[in-house]
């Protein structure tokens, strides 16, 4: 599973996904992020992602993210986990 730290994250790299619920993604706005619930993408990927896209995924409290990747890069998916600096 790749990872990386938010402060290496840059938008030129790819889309960052907040997989927060939308309650909590307000209180922790990353800018530049989008907000697609953890369960929404994972019942939806298909429709949401594009396997020729490169996608960044973070989440409050890193497990959702970690999740996330796991499952995704299963299916044939570039997802990177981001760790978002308050986790520390």
């Amino acid at each position: 599973m790749k990872r990386i730290d938010l402060n290496t994250y840059n938008k030129s790299m790819g889309l960052l996904i907040d997989l927060s619920d939308p309650t909590i993604y307000e209180e922790k706005k990353i800018s530049g992020s989008v907000n697609i619930p953890y369960q929404k993408l994972l019942l939806n990927y298909k429709e949401l992602l594009d396997k020729n896209k490169k996608y960044y995924l973070t989440c409050s409290k890193g497990i959702h993210s970690q999740k996330a990747v796991s499952i995704l890069e299963f299916y044939g998916y570039d997802v990177t986990q981001v760790i978002r600096n308050d986790l520390k």
